[in-house]
């Protein structure tokens, strides 16, 4: 049978189906509106006619091979599962290297650290604006002494490790390679990640400290230092998640992500790197929701586009530069306060999106996060889930099962169109930086944001536990606590640190940082040497806000 007569049979059986149908629709009509969050519309069903005239090896290819759909390695898990990285981090640098010790026993493959929000904004544990907030997010590390415990007993050779950083992420490299050193391990062997993605700051989560201009300085300066001396690290991981957090559909998340991601990439370029040079060590990080084909699709458009931007923008030749490598964490804003054992339910099937997307790593919530820090029960219990996915129910036993489907391949291309649409209006704006500097982005944000509160207001939207299936006189769940004097001991131990350190090679090494700065030169050498000396980071950051000056938002009047 030839190709007209295929289509043509199909036609009359489709005709065939839509009388059928329109009994069927009588007896029980549908409900009102079908669907996904980004707001495109579902069809009732999918078939050929869906993909139109589709080119397998154009659209799809070959796991391991452009434009990388299917996935980045030609085995995929077959060979080797993804990395299970479960992100933790609380009150000092001992308690959470008990949890990574704890986690590493259990059969987590990586780490993933968090920081306690005055790290993450570049203040020392003794600041007046840290107090109350020590150790209460994540992890408080002052200088080099905390790295080195929360490090101990890990050996860094054969783990990997994610640093969820940005404004000082500089710094927190320096504290790593400097432990490494100590340990005896050579930076060529370290394997990991610094997040160093300052865009999205300004955008969804406000960490930030320098202005734009001088932060992507010392993004660029990460890509080059580390390109030339840790050639196994991903010197960013381009984040979709806290825009995907901030109340992004899923198109906007990753149109913005890859907006920033050219940003990165032709702020590189500017400053004399080769694409290929830094390209390869370019990394993401997404958010797994709850519509999980909506998902599974937006992770295959999402690499599939980023392989053409790098090959057919910036002329890549390099098939390493062009793979969308990326990390997924489950969606933290879809958890819930009430009945929080649903949050397993609602973590496993986001998690299962993203092994079915082809992540490389993964963090899956614990189901208590919506009102603490994990406890210990509860993130192993996160971390079994990936490991049920992983080793029992089959998912893994061949590459990309989904792909082929009509649906999920319609549904990709329409993701596709609508994601290049947004990269292009930012494009025509003057790219990531101009599009922020406007508002755009955020004003996006905010408008999906309140499509969707106002969706669970009103019952459009179902949350079960909040809106649908309540539960009166819930049973109290136990809670990680910290203790309250985390922050005593944390300043106790600065000042000891301050104490002990040789105070002529700190204000040195300050001093040539402080004149680096002021140059051209690349900061990474100089802010190791400060790390080296027990500068804390408040001091290395310290010496920067003054010559970079600090970023105050607009505010529209």
């Amino acid at each position: 049978m030839d190709r007209d007569e295929c289509r043509a049979r199909l036609e009359r059986a489709r005709q065939a189906w839509e009388e059928k149908l329109k009994q069927a629709l009588e007896k029980m009509p549908e409900r009102k509106e079908f669907k996904l969050d980004s707001g495109i519309e579902l069809e009732r069903l999918y078939d050929p006619f869906s993909l139109g005239e589709h080119d397998y090896l154009e659209r799809l290819g070959y796991p391991g091979e452009y434009p990388f759909t299917r996935g980045i390695q030609p085995t995929m898990y077959r060979g080797r599962l993804w990395t299970m990285r479960q992100y933790a981090g609380f009150g000092t640098a001992e308690e959470t290297n008990e949890r990574f010790r704890y986690l590493l026993k259990q059969g987590q493959t990586g780490l993933s650290v968090a920081f306690d929000l005055p790290t993450q904004i570049g203040y020392d544990s003794d600041h007046p604006l840290a107090r109350g907030e020590v150790g209460r997010v994540g992890v408080a590390i002052d200088s080099l002494e905390d790295m080195e415990i929360l490090l101990r007993e890990i050996p860094l050779d054969r783990v990997s490790t994610s640093m969820t950083i940005n404004s000082p992420a500089a710094v927190l490299l320096a504290m790593y390679l400097a432990v490494a050193e100590k340990q005896g391990v050579p930076p060529e062997k370290l394997n990991g990640t610094i997040q160093n993605d300052i865009l999205k700051e300004y955008v969804a989560r406000g960490t930030y400290i320098f202005p734009p201009r001088e932060s992507m300085r010392l993004v660029v300066d990460i890509f080059e230092f580390a390109g030339k001396h840790v050639p196994q690290w991903n010197t960013i991981s381009i984040s979709g998640y806290h825009i995907r957090e901030a109340g992004s559909t899923a198109v906007q998340e990753v149109a913005f992500t890859l907006s920033n991601a050219i940003a990165y990439v032709e702020a590189a370029l500017q400053a004399g790197l080769e694409v290929d040079q830094f390209g390869p060590r370019l990394s993401f990080f997404f958010n797994a929701h709850l519509n999980f084909f909506e998902e599974i699709a937006k992770f295959r458009a999402a690499r599939r586009i980023w392989a053409r931007l790098m090959k057919e923008r910036f002329g890549a030749k390099n098939p390493r530069s062009m793979m969308l490598r990326f990390h997924t964490q489950t969606a933290g804003c879809t958890l819930t306060a009430q009945q929080p054992d649903v949050n397993v339910v609602r973590v496993a099937f986001q998690a299962l999106s993203a092994v079915l997307g082809g992540t490389q790593s993964l963090h899956t919530n614990s189901r208590d996060e919506a009102l603490a820090l994990p406890s210990e029960h509860a993130a192993l219990l996160a971390l079994r889930t990936q490991q049920v996915i992983g080793y029992e129910i089959g998912v893994t036993d061949t590459v990309d099962p989904l792909g082929g489907s009509y649906f999920l391949e319609a549904l990709t291309d329409r993701m596709e169109q609508e994601i290049l649409a947004y990269i292009q209006r930012i494009d025509q704006m003057g790219g990531a930086v101009a599009a922020i500097e406007q508002g755009y982005m955020q004003q996006e944000i905010q408008e999906s944001a309140y499509r969707y509160q106002k969706e669970i207001e009103s019952g459009e939207r179902v949350v079960i536990g909040v809106n649908r299936f309540t539960e009166a006189g819930e049973q109290p769940v136990e809670l990680l606590k910290v203790d309250p004097a985390v922050g005593e001991r944390q300043i106790n131990r600065l000042k000891e640190v301050r104490r002990r350190r040789d105070q002529r090679r700190v204000a040195e090494t300050l001093q040539q940082l402080r004149k680096a700065a002021q140059s051209s030169d690349n900061l990474m050498p100089y802010i190791l040497e400060a790390v080296k000396a027990y500068a804390t980071m408040g001091e290395i950051c310290g010496v920067l806000r003054e010559v970079f000056g600090e970023y105050r938002p607009q505010v529209a009047v």
